[in-house]
């Protein structure tokens, strides 16, 4: 495309899908035209049965221009949450300065400081199955509320962003009506992530009320406790208990 072409055809978009962003975050409005959401199942891993529904990830395909907006909100709410500290420490994803690196160098620095003091560690690993699918619109508007303070115009932009949501699969070439979407947080989405990591804030919690070491990154939970080598039985009780709880 030539050079001129895309300079004009920049300074035509740019300005409207700026004024599209400040009309919707105005408007504390999401479009309901822009959450119809086009999903394409992807196989998670070669490995996996192709005939069984679970072995799929449902991506979603949205609206460039509302990706946009998205990106605007989640910016803001992190840095919000940042400023107010109102994230776990040990939380690693989709946060600036940290990453799978972090998350794993603390966990490794935990376990190397047991070995000094002679102490063994127990370890488990928590991997929650179709995470995005599980958040709750009411639990999740409830702990935006609560926990991260998001008041008026702002609740109701989120409110509107969860609601009246659909998706549409297409798989084999053929495509399915559009099914309404009563829970979860788009896969694909900007957004979506960061709630995720919103919704669950409260594990920690749990892990600090049995007084063990943890680490997050974003579904993944890294859970574990160093004792004494005469205290293995002790260890395992904890992390047994901790589990329990976090299951119900």
């Amino acid at each position: 495309m030539p050079t001129w072409l895309v300079k004009k055809t920049q300074d035509v978009l740019v300005p409207a899908i700026c004024n599209l962003c400040n009309a919707t975050l105005r408007c504390a409005v999401f479009p309901v035209s822009q959450k119809q959401a086009i999903v394409f199942p992807r196989l998670k891993k070669s490995t996996l049965d192709p005939d069984h529904p679970t072995s799929y990830r449902q991506i979603s395909n949205l609206s460039f221009t509302f990706k946009v907006v998205e990106r605007i909100v989640a910016s803001r709410f992190v840095r919000h949450a940042e400023d107010n500290h109102l994230f776990p420490t040990r939380q690693s994803s989709y946060r600036g300065g940290h990453s799978t690196e972090t998350a794993m160098l603390c966990v490794y620095n935990d376990r190397v400081r047991a070995v000094d003091n002679k102490h063994v560690t127990a370890l488990m690993l928590l991997d929650l199955s179709s995470a995005f699918d599980t958040v709750n619109h009411c639990t999740l508007l409830t702990v935006l509320h609560r926990r991260f303070g998001i008041r008026e115009s702002a609740m109701d932009w989120f409110s509107s962003y969860l609601r009246d949501r659909t998706q549409t699969f297409c798989a084999n070439g053929g495509m399915s009506g559009p099914i309404p979407v009563t829970c979860s947080v788009p896969q694909g989405s900007v957004l979506g992530p960061v709630l995720f990591i919103s919704y669950t804030d409260d594990a920690t919690l749990i892990f600090d009320s049995h007084r063990v070491n943890h680490h997050r990154y974003a579904d993944d939970k890294q859970v574990y406790v160093s004792v004494p080598v005469n205290s293995v039985s002790l260890a395992r009780q904890i992390l047994e208990r901790c589990i329990s709880d976090i299951s119900s």
